[in-house]
């Protein structure tokens, strides 16, 4: 199923920082493809100068004027003041001319050689310079006052953390996945590879090029360096309508043009066959506040109290930079001036490196990379919900406690290093210990068993996912709408949880067992709901129909965790059956 209808999104977890935000004017920046736009903006970003070439350089200086490789005279062309040069063969035909133009090939061999590491070692250089700006994870302890610090520390027994929730961190080999554990039950997965620009790259910035512009799609195909151009659509586009034809109604190919230099963002990975989603609204997540760059975007999260909404825009009012938008999240609950002012100082310093970095960069390049999983994770969830974070891994550990020392010095002491190497404390792996293995096993299988005796069959397609919702075992006791509906409630619970671990986007279809209690319907698409409200990822459940079916939408980020742990099978290719192909080639008999 195509992707065309433009869904408004940004990288950050926004849901939980549902703002009131007020824009007073147009701060977004957009031009011409004539024009040099400022950072952000959806114009072109003039070239960088071609440099005449250095020294020993072997390219051709601008205009095509250039000498040959020793920088002298070329014996070959037709006059001292010719424009155009005949390249010298080394040798003559047959192994002849061994003479002068054998021994100027000698050295015309030993000057590109020499050429060749300057120019190795240039382009080092270059690569280094240009290294994208990754977000500070480091920037040193915060120092905070007893009474506050005891306010946040969470409960605790017996010198104890508790909390519902437990974050496990295994790095092998690779690989670093990260499994959250309420109570003993593995309810959210998370797989990351170093280093992986190419499908990983939600919340990455880049400075990329418009490839092609396609009016019937109201979308344009962009090339971010990834081995799929990226898609932006037109309800992503942030310009100027005072200086695009057609103003605020403008279309796509009159605000973009083919080659265009452009900077956005990636709000959804590459999955499949599609290449990721960007957007032109760059914002820049940090533990309290987002950052939303040359904007004029304000407000504060609702699911804070009206008192501390109030508190905090005083606060805001002093630290917020004129030229960029912020909104703060709902973390920031309680934090002092000196906390947000830090956290709004880190992505500001943050935002100037990407703009230093986009004028010296030519498209396409990265410009910013979102740091590893675990920092992200630990910057949208970690709160004092959780007993503890648990690192196997001790170069990890250190960093993750240094992180948290700077972001939440409160529970900085329920970071915990897992030494389960030799001679380590622990006889047992990490994931072992804590069961996370047999339910990985279970959760990759397409048979989910219900308590009651039920059944859960997850199938997934080209176009949605279907779960089919069996009474298998289950008899029950008193009658048949009794224990459907008992079955039906268990399977609404159970959907909820599978959705979040397996981390399955898109549409998705529920096929319950048919109820004639018109209540009963009601109460199970109710039970869904509340169960989905646990789930960060923005959701949308319709009613059950008359034929016991639920349509809903999950947003899809990743590709998934069957996806992750799974390679495309090379002899049925995904479709589950091998052909019998002596049967389909077979010949009628005579």
């Amino acid at each position: 199923m195509g992707d065309t209808s433009p869904e408004a999104s940004t990288p950050a977890d926004t849901q939980d920082t549902q703002t009131s935000a007020t824009d007073s004017g147009s701060a977004r920046s957009g031009r011409r493809a004539d024009a040099a736009p400022a950072i952000g903006s959806s114009g072109p970003i003039p070239p960088p100068p071609v440099a005449k070439p250095s020294g020993g350089d072997t390219r051709p200086a601008a205009g095509g004027a250039g000498g040959d490789a020793s920088g002298g005279k070329d014996p070959g062309s037709d006059s001292p003041g010719s424009g155009r040069r005949r390249r010298r063969r080394r040798g003559g035909r047959g192994g002849g001319g061994q003479g002068e133009q054998g021994e100027q090939g000698k050295q015309g061999k030993q000057g590109q050689q020499g050429r060749g590491k300057q120019s190795q070692g240039r382009g080092k250089q270059g690569r280094q310079r240009n290294e994208p700006v990754e977000a500070i994870t480091d920037d040193g302890p915060l120092e905070l006052d007893e009474a506050i610090l005891k306010t946040r520390r969470g409960r605790e027994r017996r010198g104890k953390p508790l909390g519902r929730y437990l974050m496990c961190v295994s790095v092998g080999e690779g690989a670093t996945q990260i499994a959250v554990l309420e109570g003993r039950n593995l309810i959210e997965h998370y797989l990351s590879r170093p280093a992986d620009d190419v499908s990983e790259i939600h919340g990455n910035v880049y400075l990329s090029k418009v490839q092609n512009v396609l009016p019937g799609m109201e979308a344009a195909f962009v090339d971010i360096g990834t081995p799929k151009n990226a898609v932006l659509y037109r309800g992503d586009l942030q310009f100027d309508p005072d200086e695009v034809e057609g103003g605020g109604k403008a279309r796509i190919e009159q605000v973009l043009k083919a080659r265009q230099t452009i900077l956005c963002q990636v709000t959804k990975n590459p999955i499949a066959h599609k290449g990721a989603r960007l957007t032109q609204e760059v914002s820049l997540p940090g533990r309290f506040v987002v950052l939303v760059p040359n904007n004029s975007t304000y407000g504060i999260s609702k699911r804070l109290p009206d008192k501390e909404r109030k508190r905090l825009q005083g606060i805001l009012d002093r630290v917020k930079p004129a030229e960029h938008g912020l909104i703060v999240r709902t973390a920031a609950e309680d934090i002092t001036a000196e906390e947000l002012e830090r956290d709004v100082g880190r992505l500001v310093q943050q935002w100037t490196d990407i703009e230093a970095l986009a004028k010296k960069s030519s498209a396409p390049s990265l410009l910013y990379r979102e740091p590893e999983a675990v920092f992200r994770f630990i910057r949208e969830e970690f709160t004092k919900d959780y007993r503890g974070i648990v690192i196997d891994d001790r170069d990890l550990y250190d960093k993750v406690l240094v992180y948290v020392q700077g972001v939440n010095p409160a529970l900085a002491d329920r970071v915990q290093f897992y030494d389960s190497g030799p001679g380590g404390s622990e006889s047992l792996p990490l994931f072992e210990r804590h069961h996370v293995h047999e339910q990985l096993r279970k959760a990759v299988d397409r048979k989910v068993w219900l308590p009651s005796g039920g059944s859960l069959i997850i199938e997934h397609t080209e176009a949605l996912t279907v779960i089919d919702v069996n009474t298998g075992k289950n008899v029950g006791k008193k009658s048949l709408e009794e224990t459907v509906f008992r079955n039906n409630l268990e399977a609404a619970e159970e959907t909820a949880r599978q959705l979040r671990l397996r981390d399955i986007g898109g549409i998705i279809v529920i096929d319950f067992v048919d109820m004639d209690v018109k209540k009963n319907r009601e109460a199970v698409a109710a039970t869904l709901r509340d169960a989905l409200a646990r789930d960060k990822t923005r959701t949308q459940v319709f009613d059950i129909s008359d034929l016991g079916l639920v349509e809903m939408t999950r947003k899809r980020i990743g590709e998934g965790l069957l996806e992750s742990f799974s390679e495309r099978c090379d002899d049925c290719d995904g479709r589950g059956v091998a052909l019998d192909e002596e049967l389909l080639l077979a010949k009628p008999a005579r």
